[in-house]
């Protein structure tokens, strides 16, 4: 349920969800290779995930592949897979002295067989750390997940006539979190390109012209204090 309608300003959100845009782009500026933009990107990506955690946020939800995605040239999909691997692999000791827990959305079937193991090892090492969630969003599609979730209702003998909005959100992948509150997209475009669609209905959107790899944590903070200005009214009239 929405929280209580207020006339004051909004506290720090609890769940950021950030549409990383812009990798390839910086690098064909600079005369690179996509692939040197993506591993920029994973970068910039640490940085912030790090700065988030510091300042409070409790769930990160990052936009890493999309269900779309697929359709990019081989060299490339077969490249971010590699980066998605190796990242996870890596990059233990990097959430565990934060105590980040990480949790994955998206379809694991269509990924490869090490990326979708390296996927589930990160979530049962991290299961137990109290810091942060961080919602890796890979081979993700918002409709995929209403639809995966309403399968598992189907699947579960559900009646349509029981069915409400929070009864079905414990369907999606990560119920434990909650709704998107600040929703930040880098590199220009102003679209949500399928994500998260139904944790969306109410967020706050952010849009920047700054490519993903240029982002820094002061951007970061500016993302938050536009948030932290907006009266959020869910619909409904504040009171005074």
């Amino acid at each position: 349920m929405p929280p209580a309608l207020s006339a004051h300003k909004t506290s720090l959100p609890k769940h950021v969800g950030i549409i990383m845009d812009g990798n390839g782009r910086w690098a064909q500026k600079r005369g690179l290779p996509r692939t040197k933009g993506h591993q920029e990107g994973l970068e910039t990506a640490k940085k912030i995930v790090a700065h988030a955690s510091d300042t409070g946020i409790e769930c990160l939800s990052l936009y890493v592949f999309s269900t779309e995605n697929w359709k990019r040239a081989e060299e490339e999909v077969n490249f971010l897979m590699t980066l998605i691997r190796n990242h996870l692999r890596n990059q233990y000791n990097f959430y565990k002295e934060r105590g980040m827990k990480i949790l994955h959305s998206g379809d694991l079937d269509r990924l490869p067989d090490n990326v979708r193991k390296e996927i589930i090892l990160a979530e049962k090492e991290t299961e137990n750390f109290d810091g942060m969630k961080i919602n890796l969003l890979i081979n993700y599609g918002g409709r995929n997940e209403i639809i995966r979730g309403f399968r598992k209702f189907l699947e579960n003998g559900g009646n349509p006539d029981n069915l409400t909005e929070n009864n079905f959100s414990l369907l999606l992948d990560n119920p434990e979190f909650p709704d998107l509150d600040l929703l930040i997209r880098t590199g220009g475009e102003i679209r949500l390109s399928n994500f998260l669609l139904w944790q969306s209905a109410y967020a706050e959107l952010y849009f920047t012209d700054t490519l993903w790899p240029d982002w820094s944590t002061g951007d970061f903070d500016q993302a938050v204090d536009y948030f932290k200005k907006r009266q959020r009214r869910f619909g409904g009239v504040p009171s005074e």
